[in-house]
C-alpha cells in the first residue's frame, strides 16, 4: 500500500505522468479514512480505513479505474438491534474524463485524480439498507422487548386490525 503523502489526500492520486501515454497503466493500492459515509441502516467506521485496490489505465477519453473497494460497515440488526458488522468488496470499472457526464463518469483534473466520490457512490450503493445478524433473527418482541433470539416470551400475538381478516383467508 502506498504511504500517506502530506501533499495531497489519499484517495486523491497525481497522475500528470500516466496522461502522457495513451496504454499507459499503473498498478493502484491507496487506503484512507473516511468520515461520515453511511445510508442510515448501516455505516463505514470513521476509524478503520477504506482500501481500494486495481490500476489506472489511460485510454483516449480520460482514465479507467479498475479493481476492488474494500470497506468495514457496522450497523444495528434491523430485529433485535444487536451489533453488526461485515465487510464489502465491492469491484469498480469507471471512467474518469475531463468533460465528466453527470451520473455515468467522474471528474478527471489535469494532473490528479480524485477517488474519493467513487468510493462514496459505490459503498453507499452496496451498504445494507436492513442488516441483520443472521438470517433467521426472530427480533425483538413487540409487546415485551424481549429479544425472541435468546428467551421466548409469553407474549400473544394477534394482528388486532380487522381490516386485514379478508386478506387471511385468501389461499395464493
Amino acid at each position: 500500500m502506498s504511504s500517506p503523502n502530506p501533499s495531497h489526500p489519499p484517495l486523491r492520486i497525481p497522475i500528470a505522468d500516466l496522461l502522457r501515454k495513451t496504454g499507459a497503466v499503473r498498478d493502484l493500492d491507496v487506503s484512507a479514512r473516511i468520515a461520515d459515509l453511511g445510508n442510515g441502516a448501516a455505516s463505514v467506521p470513521d476509524d478503520e480505513p477504506v482500501r481500494v485496490e486495481g490500476t489506472l489505465e489511460r485510454i483516449g477519453e480520460g482514465v479507467v479505474v479498475r479493481g476492488t473497494v474494500h470497506a468495514p460497515w457496522r450497523a444495528g440488526c434491523s430485529r433485535c438491534l444487536q451489533p453488526v458488522e461485515g465487510t464489502i468488496d465491492v469491484h469498480v470499472d469507471e471512467l474518469f474524463e475531463t468533460a465528466p457526464l453527470a451520473g455515468e463518469t467522474y471528474q478527471l483534473d489535469d494532473d490528479a485524480l480524485d477517488l474519493l466520490p467513487l468510493v462514496r457512490d459505490v459503498l453507499l450503493l452496496e451498504l445494507p439498507t436492513a442488516p441483520l445478524c443472521r438470517d433467521d433473527c426472530a427480533g425483538i418482541c413487540p409487546e415485551c422487548g424481549a429479544d425472541r433470539n435468546v428467551t421466548a416470551c409469553e407474549c400473544r400475538h394477534e394482528e388486532s386490525d380487522p381490516r386485514w381478516a379478508a386478506l387471511r383467508s385468501l389461499e395464493l
